[in-house]
This record gives C-alpha cells, sequence and structure tokens, in this order.
C-alpha cells in the first residue's frame, strides 16, 4: 500500500492531475481494529485520500492540525461547487485507472457528480457510492501477489454504477437511516478472536 500511494503520488503530479496526495488513515502498524472505528482499515490493503489539494508549502504543524475539505452540500444531495471540480473527478479516476485498484468509495453526492461527466467510462466500475466519504475516496487494492492468507473481495457489481443503485443513496431510507434503539452496542475485538497471525512476534 505504501508502495502504491508514493507511486500514484508521483504519477498525479507528473500528470498535472493533483500537486501530491494527502492521505487519512490507512491501518495500525500490524493491523487489527483502528481507534477511529474504521472496520475496513485493518489488513493494509485500504487508505483514504483526501479530496483536498495539498497545498505547495505545508509544515509539520499543518499536517497535523489541518483539516480535510466537505466536498458535499449539507443536504447530502450534490457536490459543492465551490470546492468540487474536475480536478478531484481526475484524481478519483487516476486511481480508479490503476490495475492494482479493487475499489474505491466515495459519498453517493460525488459518485452523481461522476455520473453526471463520466458516465459509461470503464474506470467508473471500480467507484462506489458509501455512507460518509465526503472528505475523501477510500482505496482498497488488490492482495497482493504470492499473498496466500490475503482474501479478495468479491469484484464490484457490473456496469458503472449509475443506475438505480445510485438513487436509493437519495432515498429516506439511506440520508436518515433509523437506528435500532435495542441494539447492543458491539464489544470490542480482543486479541485472541484475531488471526494467529496477529499474535505473532516481530
Amino acid at each position: 500500500m505504501i508502495a502504491f500511494l508514493e507511486r500514484f503520488s508521483r504519477k498525479a503530479a507528473e500528470e498535472g492531475v493533483w500537486p501530491g496526495i494527502l492521505v487519512g488513515d490507512i491501518s495500525q502498524p500490524r493491523g487489527g481494529p483502528m481507534l477511529t472505528g474504521h472496520a475496513s482499515h485493518q489488513v493494509g490493503l485500504d487508505a483514504d485520500i483526501w479530496l483536498t489539494p495539498m497545498p505547495a508549502d505545508l509544515s509539520a504543524t499543518d499536517r497535523e492540525e489541518m483539516s480535510a475539505v466537505n466536498m458535499v452540500t449539507d443536504d447530502g444531495l450534490s457536490v459543492d461547487k465551490s470546492v468540487w471540480s474536475e480536478r478531484q473527478a481526475g484524481v478519483i479516476k487516476a486511481a480508479a485507472q490503476e490495475p492494482e485498484v479493487d475499489r474505491i468509495f466515495v459519498n453517493a453526492a460525488i459518485k452523481k457528480a461522476l455520473c453526471e461527466k463520466h458516465k459509461g467510462e470503464p474506470w467508473m466500475t471500480k467507484v462506489r457510492a458509501y455512507w460518509g466519504h465526503n472528505y475523501h475516496f477510500h482505496v482498497r487494492i488488490a492482495c497482493p501477489a504470492g499473498e496466500t492468507t490475503c482474501q479478495p473481495q468479491e469484484p464490484p457489481p457490473s456496469g458503472d454504477g449509475c443506475d438505480k443503485s445510485l438513487a436509493w443513496w437519495f432515498t429516506d431510507a439511506a440520508l436518515h437511516p433509523k437506528l435500532d434503539p435495542n441494539a447492543k452496542p458491539k464489544l470490542p475485538i480482543t486479541l485472541a478472536q484475531m488471526p494467529p497471525e496477529c499474535r505473532q512476534s516481530c
């Protein structure tokens, strides 16, 4: 994943798509549950890439204190045109075109904006709507070659995702999901419940 991010950052900058990537969560150093609650960032195959262009000057303090920019309007129905542009679409496209990228998750409003200009383009198959992801896009790469313990994801559904499956994300059920008041909170995962590889010493 680190090698991919470094190479992708150079590619995006060289092609004039993006000045450099800002990365949020990747994983814990040795995998496992994330402190921020991410269920998916546990095996080292996921990374969150901000939709905020990297500033020309970025100090160590800036890196610790700056926040990503929200690309979606408050009602969740569309992108905020004051911050969203084809530059953001371009960096998502550049990532989706990388062969090792399996899936990209974006906010439904971002997917809708991509469908308005890029419907039918092959790379759109990899880009799927999911809750959140209004500040960043989530990249999942494929299992590394020869890694027998890695279980690949199911391939994404056929088509570009600009169909009724996208329309569902703008229904009341998706925009305002009802929480079950009787649902029990999930207990934290213990080391004993994790794969044996997580218990091996360095």
